[in-house]
């Protein structure tokens, strides 16, 4: 496990900056329910637990937004494409869930994203998701850069 966020295979996130706004039952709530909402025919009916009502969902890349979780929850029902899904680290401050993951589309490659859910008590009130494809890193950078990957190959 890498410190300060969670990895696939570990059976908890590990929580930094814990606060009693957003607990470690929160941040494991917040990992599951990204899986549920990300994974084809798994959950999808039971993903709308993991949200307020009046919750609102962003895309700042195409400047979509969507108010209300019953918005949402059907928008992902009717989700055209198939969805595989990788947790890679979670990172929790009082009420505000960082999750960097992996996302591939239709059997594509796969692209890194992130999601910001930020937390009202114990359900998500608003998630802004960016997804953006990996890079080759330049060759300049090389004398600056460190040996160690910032995270591992997949």
């Amino acid at each position: 496990m890498r410190s300060g966020g969670w990895t696939p295979g570990d059976p908890t996130p590990t929580v930094t900056g814990q606060s009693r706004r957003c607990d470690a039952r929160s941040v494991g709530a917040a990992r599951d329910g990204a899986a549920i909402l990300r994974v084809r025919g798994r959950g999808r009916d039971r993903a709308h637990e993991l949200y307020h009502d009046d919750a609102v969902l962003e895309f700042p890349q195409s400047g979509e937004r969507f108010e209300g979780v019953t918005n949402f929850t059907e928008w992902r029902r009717q989700y055209p494409a198939e969805v595989r899904f990788r947790v890679r680290r979670i990172t929790a401050r009082e009420d505000l869930v960082v999750a960097e993951v992996s996302i591939s589309y239709n059997g594509g490659p796969w692209h890194y994203a992130v999601q910001l859910m930020e937390f009202r008590d114990d359900k998500v009130a608003r998630e802004r998701i960016y997804v953006m494809e990996g890079w080759e890193a330049p060759e300049w950078r090389a004398p600056w850069r460190s040996a160690t990957p910032a995270d591992p190959p997949e």
